[in-house]
């Protein structure tokens, strides 16, 4: 059975000293904010996260940009020329370009390096419901999975991995177009807050409105208790709320055994558009 990586993109929120322990390869996809491009690596090194939100709490706005064919073209061919297979699991092809660009530039590679295997998959997820299932495909890749049966694995397992959010501030959902301006001012005015989750087609989809935001930490709780299935590993990303994820994961962990939990920054490609004190909870479930 021929050797392969696991690679994904930074729009996992992976913490970095989890990827290296999960010996991944990450992309990073790029932002713009002040006039400046950098790049949302997982070890945050052109800009710290606590900055980027800062940023947005003072009025900036951002933009971002999917990574070209170019950038996995490069990489995939240097793994392909150390003779290993690649599986590469991408951000959501409802909310982002990634995943074309990534099959684009595994048909190039595998023409010029014949016998060599490049297998792309489109998580159907973002931020840590990315990562949480490039975790899983980790571990049976451990078991001694091969790439064709863990890649089977993903496309199993992606219709179970639940994504449910709440934000503090609708105004960037609003520039994003997830809702109307009217809706974003009358939200606003009487403190509602949006519970949104990812659906089976990798898209943003609002699904109630709460009136402030400790029921809207709670709605995400009951969410859980409504779909779980299995509650061993649990994933929670927030947008500089860290006092809220926390509260968030003593309130799983009294009613749950859990084995594995990480806990993140939603990266600032993602916390562009959902902004300061999105709450994010990610686990396995009936369906998503």
């Amino acid at each position: 059975m021929r050797d392969y990586i696991i690679m994904t993109d930074s729009c996992c929120d992976l913490p970095a000293e989890l990827v290296s322990e999960l010996e991944l390869t990450v992309l990073p996809l790029s932002f713009c904010i002040e006039g400046r491009e950098l790049y949302n690596f997982p070890d945050n090194r052109e800009m710290d996260p606590k900055v980027f939100y800062e940023k947005l709490r003072n009025g900036a706005e951002g933009t971002t940009s999917a990574i070209n064919v170019g950038v996995f073209q490069t990489e995939m061919a240097r793994i392909a020329s150390e003779g290993r297979d690649i599986l590469c699991i991408s951000f959501s092809s409802g909310l982002s370009t990634t995943y074309q660009s990534a099959c684009i530039a595994a048909k190039t590679v595998m023409e010029e390096f014949q016998g060599c295997t490049v297998t792309v998959v489109d998580s159907l997820a973002a931020s840590l419901g990315q990562g949480l299932l490039v975790y899983l495909a980790v571990q049976e890749k451990r078991k001694g999975r091969s790439m064709a049966e863990t890649a089977a694995f993903v496309e199993r397992t992606r219709d179970h991995i639940c994504h449910w959010f709440t934000v503090d501030d609708l105004n960037h959902l609003k520039r994003g177009g997830r809702v109307s301006a009217a809706a974003a001012l009358v939200g606003t005015m009487l403190q509602m807050k949006p519970v949104l989750r990812v659906d089976e087609e990798g898209r943003l989809i609002p699904m109630q409105k709460v009136r402030g935001r400790k029921a809207s930490i709670a709605s995400l709780l009951e969410k859980m208790d409504e779909l779980a299935e299995d509650a061993s590993v649990v994933f929670i990303s927030h947008g500089d709320c860290e006092a809220d994820a926390r509260s968030l994961e003593k309130m799983i962990r009294e009613k749950y055994p859990v084995k594995t939990f990480v806990l993140n920054y939603v990266g600032p490609v993602i916390g562009n558009h959902s902004g300061p004190g999105t709450l994010a909870l990610f686990f396995q479930g009936k369906h998503k």
